[in-house]
């Protein structure tokens, strides 16, 4: 059910512009990481991580980060309410909180989300989220493909019953049990996923880049940017895919270039902090993260395309008229 007969959503639009710079781009700092966190942490013994450890690190993070970001992605379990509780969250920052349980349930060539147990849409409006996040493990042509599809409608239409906006991330695999997505395969299930997932619902497309490492070849990454922009229904941001900064930053300007309206970036910008002592971690935040955020805001923010410049229902819907606040929510 819409917002309003109209299709009018002043929520979620209200949530895209509240995460996003006066002129429509995302530049959001990730935050929202569960048990890779725990790796990250400690990799020689990550079970060993307490919740609290993870807690204070978040909340040094987004201390540090969030001013400079446009908005900021925490997931429910150790982030969005311990970061708002203790103010490390700036009042006036966008907020989009994570939906799914981290990691995937079935095997590897069948990959399985879900929302987290205990968690819901509602509860993320509920307290004070400006957007909805869901992660999904999706190839096109795995045997539970469907499944995948009928989550992300579902999970798309709670979130436009309470006019909260939805970012939809697809992540991709491979169907061979051991293998990577690599090369053209890879471009061809990421443009594909994001021509059916974004038919199905979500406000906009949190993509991967269509290439992997393997693959330097501009003109390529250019074409498949181009693709991806052609095949997605919704405005789309690209998330940061573990490859070195100069790498990274290339495939954020042909990104954006090509149509993306931003960025996602996490590890790629603060993940040499998890294995810092307090005050060091502290300083390289202060200074090295905060920088490598700000070139990347500063980045999109001079070559993205604004996501309310897509002609989207979102974007495009009319001024409500007269007694609008009548149907609004029926």
């Amino acid at each position: 059910m819409t917002a309003t007969a109209d299709g009018f959503r002043p929520g979620a639009r209200r949530g895209l512009d509240a995460c996003a710079s006066p002129r429509g781009i995302f530049g959001v700092l990730a935050l929202d990481h569960r048990q890779n966190l725990r790796r990250e942490l400690r990799p020689d013994d990550p079970e060993a991580v307490k919740d609290s450890e993870m807690v204070e690190f978040k909340r040094a993070v987004v201390r540090a980060l969030a001013p400079v970001a446009t908005g900021t992605l925490l997931d429910p379990e150790v982030g969005a309410a311990q970061c708002i509780a203790d103010g490390s969250l700036p009042g006036g920052a966008g907020l989009i909180v994570a939906i799914e349980a981290t990691g995937y349930d079935g095997p590897s060539t069948a990959r399985i989300s879900r929302v987290l147990d205990g968690w819901s849409v509602e509860k993320a409006k509920r307290m004070g989220a400006s957007a909805a996040k869901l992660l999904v493990y999706y190839h096109p042509d795995a045997p539970n493909a469907a499944d995948q599809e009928a989550l992300v409608a579902r999970v798309a239409a709670e979130c436009r019953a309470v006019d909260l906006a939805l970012f939809v991330e697809p992540l991709s695999f491979s169907l061979v049990e051991g293998e990577k997505l690599a090369g053209d395969a890879r471009r061809r299930v990421v443009i594909e996923t994001a021509r059916r997932l974004t038919a199905i619902g979500g406000d906009i497309l949190k993509a991967e880049f269509p290439y992997d490492p393997s693959v330097a070849d501009r003109g390529r990454w250019r074409e498949a940017c181009a693709e991806l922009d052609g095949a997605s229904a919704v405005p789309w941001v690209l998330l940061s895919g573990g490859v070195d900064e100069a790498t990274f930053h290339a495939q954020v300007e042909i990104a954006c270039l090509h149509g993306a309206s931003g960025v996602v970036a996490g590890r790629s910008v603060w993940a040499e902090a998890a294995t810092l002592a307090a005050e060091p971690r502290a300083a390289f935040l202060a200074t090295t993260a905060r920088d490598r955020l700000r070139r990347l805001v500063d980045l999109v923010e001079d070559v993205g395309r604004p996501w309310h410049a897509r002609a989207t229902e979102l974007a495009s819907a009319a001024t409500p008229d007269e007694g609008w606040y009548r149907e609004y929510g029926s």
